[in-house]
């Protein structure tokens, strides 16, 4: 009898324990549905939050919706020299096959494009386009010192950075090429630079651009288009290049406006390297100062420049050449820093 008594205790002793447990349970799910957060059972030290790393932030060099577009294409037909224009843009795009080393039609350039410098055959904002061109010329240039009209741009650009001979001015191809610069700028106002036209302007440094450092970005951004050597890459058949070379004997002359520290920086700030966009750059401004300084420290072909800038005092503060108006050195004039001659001036005019 006593021994079923005891039993009788057990099996009521594991009742109720089964029963507090059920509540339990019950009383946990019924917090849970009501969103009540309880406490986790984790030890303190993996329960310290992690640091998420934040993504740099890209910003855009210019507001996309406020740039210049080139005209669509489509509608050259309805222009009564389309042929001019159409053959214009090929030549733009395609220089070399035309007028290269081994040109079909004459052999008076180094082998590059103009669109290996006009990106887009002169079509991209802040690429060096040619938007602004039929508006603005022709134009008094401090470079010359005369007026220029957009056939003398053009065989600026063949003698400097194609480092080659001009086009005769009523040569079917000196037509044509200005035919299409013409038509890309129909709908400018005369006057007027539309924005996202030529190069984009990067902030100046506290410091001289520096050509160790523009080697290691080269290294780094550029080198595996334009090679370790700077001879760029070219086409299959030998005629013209992929990727331009950026020194040597193939490429632009000190003559060149890519010569100056500012434009080169600009370009490339704005479109360089592969797959940049001035709404996605992909190197910082200091990088692109100290690549341009880099690249333009290499040895290329020389040009007489003894007629530019006939009034030294509009040489621009990164024209690499005396003689200047000013106290600077030309080293500082090449390099920089380039905000000292700019204060400077700013007090004499």
């Amino acid at each position: 009898m006593q021994s079923f008594v005891k039993l009788i205790a057990l099996l009521v002793a594991l009742l109720g324990l089964a029963t507090v447990l059920v509540g339990v349970v019950g009383f946990v799910v019924f917090l849970s549905y009501s969103g009540i957060q309880l406490p986790r059972l984790a030890n303190k030290e993996n329960a310290i939050p992690q640091a998420i790393a934040e993504l740099p932030v890209v910003k855009a060099l210019a507001d996309p919706t406020s740039m210049w577009g080139a005209p669509d294409w489509s509608s050259v037909d309805s222009e009564p020299n389309a042929s001019d224009i159409k053959y214009g843009k090929e030549l733009v795009a395609n220089t070399s096959e035309y007028l290269g080393p081994e040109g079909k039609v004459k052999a008076i350039s180094n082998g590059m494009n103009c669109q290996n410098c006009h990106l887009q055959a002169g079509t991209v904002p802040l690429g060096n386009n040619y938007g602004a061109v039929a508006a603005t010329y022709p134009k008094m240039r401090a470079r010359s010192g005369t007026e220029e009209d957009i056939q003398k741009r053009i065989n600026d650009c063949f003698e400097r950075s194609l480092n080659g001979q001009p086009l005769s001015r009523d040569s079917k191809e000196m037509i044509a090429m200005a035919a299409y610069i013409n038509w890309l700028g129909k709908d400018v106002p005369k006057g007027e630079i539309p924005v996202g036209s030529g190069i984009y302007e990067v902030p100046a440094m506290d410091r001289a651009a520096d050509p160790l450092k523009g080697k290691l970005v080269y290294d780094n951004q550029c080198q595996s288009c334009h090679a370790s050597d700077g001879q760029g890459m070219s086409k299959p058949d030998g005629k013209g290049y992929i990727y331009p070379p950026l020194w040597g004997e193939n490429s632009y002359n000190h003559g060149a406006g890519l010569y100056r520290l500012s434009r080169f920086a600009g370009y490339v700030k704005a479109n360089m390297p592969l797959g940049a966009t001035f709404e996605r750059p992909m190197i910082s401004d200091e990088e692109a100062w100290d690549v341009a300084a880099y690249v333009n420290s290499m040895d290329r072909p020389k040009k007489d420049l003894s007629k530019d800038w006939p009034d030294i005092s509009k040489k621009p503060v990164d024209h690499p050449f005396g003689p200047f108006a000013d106290g600077f050195s030309e080293a500082q004039h090449k390099f920089g820093p380039f905000k000292p001659i700019r204060e400077a001036r700013s007090k004499t005019n």
